[in-house]
C-alpha cells in the first residue's frame, strides 16, 4: 500500500478533487500488485452502493435541507436566542443551543457551520466579536449537531462497521448535551472576560418561553419520532430518512405554508450536489477498502497499536490521537470509510462496546472538519465572514481543547451515555 499512500499524498497536494485522488491512487494498486482481476474495482464500486442502510444518508441529506428552506431554522434560532439572549455573549450561546437544535434535523456539521455563520455572523460582527471568535464558534459548535441524531456520520459509521444504527442514534444524544454544556461555557467564559453584549436585557419569562417553543414545536418533535418510530420498529433507519423527507415537506408546505416550488427546486439541486459528492467518495472509498483488506493492513495496524499498550484505554486514546491528526487532512467521509474497518476490529477484540467506540470515533473524525489545513466547515465560517485562517486558528483553540476534554471523559466513563441505548435496545 505504499505506492498508494505516495499517490494519495501527491495527488491531494496538486488539489485534485478527493473522490477522484481516492479513486486514482486506488487503482495503482491494482496496477502493482498482480493476480487481482480488474473486475473487482468495477464490483467494489458497484456493490458500495447497494446496501439498504446507506438508503438513509441521501434521505436525511435531502430532509435537512428541505427543513431549511421551511422555516424550521429561523424559528430555531428565534427559540434559542429566547433562552439564552440575556446572557454574556448571546449570540455565541444562540449558537450553541442552535446547533443542538438542529441536531434533530440537518446531522451534517458542514451544512449547519455555513448556515449559522451566515444568520448569526454578520450580527456578532456588528457587535464587536471578533472574525476569528465568530468563525470559531459557528464552525465547532457544528459538532454538536453531527453527533445528535440523525447524524450522517453516524449512519456511514454503523453501514461500514455494522453497528446499530439506531443504538447509535441514542447513544448520540447525551454526548451532544454534554458538549452543548462545554462550548456554552467555554463562550460564555471567553465572552464575559472580553466583555461582549448581551442580546437581550431580562431573563425570558416563562411566557416568552413558552411561544417560542411553541413556534418551533414541529422541529422539537421530530427527533423524538425519529427514535421513537426507529425502537419501536415502524420503520428502520433508511425508511426514517424517507420519513423525515416527507415530514419536511408536509410541514413546510402545508404548517408553515414557507416552502415554494422554486424553493424545493432549489434544495432538490443542492441535494443532488451533496448526495453525488457523498456517494462517488463513497464508490472510490470502497475499492481503496478492498486493497487494505487485501494487504492486510487491519492486521498490521493492530499487531502495531496493540504492541504499545494491551490497556484498552491508552489503545483508544493512540486511536483518537491518530483520528484526529489523519481529520486535519482528509475529509470527514473519507476517514469514517477508511479508518472504521482498521479501528473498529482492533478495539471491538479489546471489548469494547463498538456503539461506545463510533461515539467517539466520529465525535474525533467530524472534528477534523474544523480544523486547518483542510477543514471543510472551518472554510465555510471564514468565507462567509472572510476571516483568516490564522486567526480562526488561535480563537479556535479554547474550543478545541474543550472538545477533546469531552472526548477523554467519554473514553473513560461510556456508562454517562451507553446506560440509554442499553436501556431502550436491551444491552
Amino acid at each position: 500500500m505504499g505506492i498508494v499512500a505516495i499517490l494519495f499524498i501527491v495527488l491531494m497536494l496538486l488539489g485534485v478533487p478527493l473522490a477522484f485522488t481516492i479513486g486514482i491512487s486506488s487503482l495503482a494498486f491494482f496496477v502493482v500488485t498482480h493476480g487481482i482481476s480488474w473486475i473487482i474495482p468495477i464490483q467494489k464500486m458497484v456493490a458500495s452502493t447497494q446496501s439498504f442502510p446507506l438508503l438513509a444518508v441521501p434521505f436525511f441529506i435531502l430532509a435537512g435541507n428541505l427543513m431549511n428552506e421551511t422555516g424550521i431554522t429561523k424559528r430555531l434560532v428565534k427559540f434559542a436566542n429566547v433562552l439564552t439572549g440575556h446572557l454574556a455573549g448571546g449570540l455565541a450561546l444562540v449558537s450553541c443551543v442552535l446547533s443542538t437544535l438542529m441536531g434533530g434535523i440537518s446531522g451534517s456539521a458542514c451544512a449547519d457551520a455555513a448556515m449559522e455563520t451566515r444568520i448569526l455572523g454578520p450580527a456578532m460582527l456588528k457587535r464587536g466579536y471578533t472574525k476569528g471568535y465568530a468563525c470559531a464558534v459557528n464552525s465547532i459548535t457544528s459538532l454538536i449537531t453531527a453527533t445528535i441524531p440523525p447524524g450522517v456520520g453516524l449512519i456511514l459509521y454503523g453501514v461500514t462497521g455494522e453497528v446499530s444504527i439506531g443504538k447509535l442514534f441514542l447513544a448520540g444524544i447525551i454526548p451532544g448535551m454534554f458538549m452543548c454544556a462545554i462550548l456554552m461555557f467555554t463562550s460564555w467564559k471567553i465572552a464575559k472576560t472580553r466583555n461582549y453584549p448581551v442580546e437581550n436585557e431580562c431573563p425570558p419569562t416563562l411566557k416568552d418561553v413558552w411561544k417560542a417553543f411553541k413556534d418551533s414545536i414541529w422541529a422539537l418533535l421530530f427527533p423524538l419520532i425519529l427514535i421513537g418510530g426507529i425502537r419501536l420498529g415502524i420503520f428502520t433507519a433508511s425508511e426514517a430518512g424517507a420519513f423525515a423527507v416527507v415530514y419536511a415537506f408536509i410541514i413546510g408546505k402545508y404548517v408553515y405554508k414557507e416552502l415554494t416550488w422554486k424553493g424545493l427546486w432549489n434544495v432538490t439541486k443542492t441535494t443532488l450536489g451533496d448526495n453525488g459528492v457523498i456517494l462517488f467518495i463513497i464508490m472510490t472509498s470502497a475499492i481503496l477498502g478492498y486493497g487494505i483488506v487485501y494487504d492486510k493492513v487491519p492486521q498490521t495496524m493492530s499487531h502495531f497499536i496493540t504492541g504499545l499498550s494491551s490497556n484498552k484505554y491508552i489503545v483508544m486514546f493512540i486511536i483518537v490521537v491518530f483520528v484526529f491528526i489523519a481529520g486535519t487532512f482528509m475529509e470527514g467521509t473519507v476517514n469514517t470509510l477508511l479508518l472504521t474497518p482498521i479501528f473498529l476490529p482492533i478495539v471491538k477484540n479489546m471489548g469494547v462496546d463498538p456503539v461506545h467506540f463510533g461515539i467517539i470515533f466520529m465525535t474525533t473524525v467530524t472534528l477534523g472538519g474544523m480544523t486547518p489545513p483542510v477543514g471543510t466547515a472551518m472554510y465555510s465560517s471564514c468565507a462567509i465572514l472572510q476571516c483568516p485562517i490564522d486567526e480562526y486558528t488561535k480563537e479556535a483553540a479554547p474550543f478545541l481543547l474543550a472538545v477533546l476534554a469531552e472526548i477523554a471523559v467519554l473514553i473513560f466513563l461510556p456508562q454517562l451515555f451507553m446506560w440509554l441505548p442499553n436501556l431502550v435496545f436491551g444491552m
